[in-house]
């Protein structure tokens, strides 16, 4: 692909330009409002910081959770800009609104070197719609506020990997508008994905989990093909195992994919590695009492909510001499300390795979929680992406409007 990056973009001179910047900064809060997790605010520092150092003056555009058609306060992205201020070690301004009044004026007040956070995008209703025109008219407003006096345009660096698969005003319809540029982030995230698709040493691994096999359906699809092993746990394990006509007692269970799952393990056996003993209990919760069972022993009454330590051996020892891996999902509840025994053991292999010189990715999502939530050296592997969805919906083959726009 022929996309300019933010390199590019430095060295024709940002100083005292306009430039508007799509992050993702959608972080997990608890209920008081604090981030839990602030692995994508810090993931977003190095694009912003190198931008505002070069002297431009940078509008920042990213949303938070899924706000419905409207401002809500519980969604808003104060506590954000205050932690993203804190990472940068410089004031971020927030605005009032999306573009209107406090946006525009503020916008329009920025010195060189300067970052304004715009509130939630996902505020605006037309930042989501399905109607191209909608999109594109809150696009040309974006692109207002990075215009200059004499009405030149400002230019539009996307760093959010985690929206690229969404076709939205501030992810697709700007880049139709403004000179364009991918950001370090999502530069990065690119070329990582491309090495697993193209050029990938073997042996190649790919460890999926996470609650629902339709989540994952398109990419066990593709990668089955092209991995040497497919390791598979979570809750989606149950399904699999109740294609093999054993019994999950209360476990999570997709029953419309049950078929889908026999004819998966029909095709790919030989690739395709399922749990041998799950740990259960009689209740979804912190404090369940923890029993481990065979794989094909789960008592009716009892819910699997980790994958046993024999399954972590077994799964190590595939591992152990992969060249690649692809890690997407955790293997139980690892929320839960009595339930994240599994998670923790895999990703320990991962990481003494990566040590002996394998190639590791961290797809994102809650894959990469875990790996903050369970204490795990994040240098431990090779890449830890920012954006689950997207880096799924780019190892199952399809087209990013967000990528694929940048390459115009």
């Amino acid at each position: 692909m022929a996309v300019k990056t933010l390199d590019d973009l430095l060295s024709d001179g940002v100083e005292g330009r306009g430039v508007l910047v799509r992050s993702d900064l959608n972080v997990p809060l608890d209920d008081d409002g604090t981030i839990t997790d602030p692995g994508r605010i810090i993931a977003s520092v190095p694009t912003l910081q190198a931008l505002a150092e070069a002297g431009a003056k940078v509008v920042v555009t990213a949303h938070l959770g899924r706000p419905k058609g409207g401002p809500d306060p519980k969604f808003s992205l104060k506590p954000v800009a205050a932690a993203l201020g804190e990472r940068l070690g410089r004031h971020v301004q927030l605005a009032g609104d999306v573009v209107g009044t406090d946006a525009l004026a503020r916008a329009e007040g920025l010195t060189d070197g300067d970052i304004l956070l715009l509130e939630n995008i996902r505020f605006d209703p037309r930042e989501t719609s399905k109607d191209d025109a909608e999109r594109l008219a809150l696009a040309r407003e974006l692109a207002e506020l990075v215009a200059a006096p004499d009405g030149s345009p400002g230019a539009f660096v996307s760093d959010g990997f985690g929206v690229v698969h969404r076709k939205q005003a501030s992810v697709y319809d700007i880049a139709t508008l403004l000179p364009h540029y991918a950001g370090k982030l999502v530069a990065a995230e690119v070329k990582v994905l491309e090495q697993l698709t193209s050029s990938t040493d073997r042996p190649y691994a790919v460890v999926l989990g996470g609650s629902k096999v339709s989540d994952k359906l398109a990419v066990i699809e593709n990668l089955a093909t092209k991995a040497d092993s497919l390791v598979i746990g979570g809750g989606m394990c149950f399904t699999f195992l109740a294609s093999q006509g054993i019994s999950v007692g209360t476990s999570l269970l997709e029953e419309g994919m049950v078929d889908t799952c026999r004819k998966l393990l029909e095709t790919y056996g030989d690739v395709i590695h399922l749990p041998v003993d799950i740990v259960v209990a009689d209740k979804f919760a912190a404090d369940a009492t923890p029993q481990q069972v065979a794989a094909d022993k789960i008592p009716d009454d009892k819910m699997g909510l980790d994958i046993g330590p024999e399954s972590v051996k077994r799964f190590t020892s595939l591992l152990s001499n992969a060249k690649t891996i692809f890690w997407n999902g955790p293997m139980g509840v690892f929320e839960f300390p009595a339930f994240a025994e599994g998670t923790k053991g895999v990703a320990e292999a991962i990481i003494a795979a990566t040590g002996k010189g394998a190639f590791s990715v961290v797809g994102g999502g809650d894959s990469a929680a875990a790996v903050r939530q369970l204490g795990l050296p994040e240098d431990g592997f090779s890449h830890i992406s920012t954006g689950g969805g997207a880096s799924l919906e780019y190892l199952e083959g399809k087209t990013l409007p967000g990528i694929e726009v940048l390459d115009t």
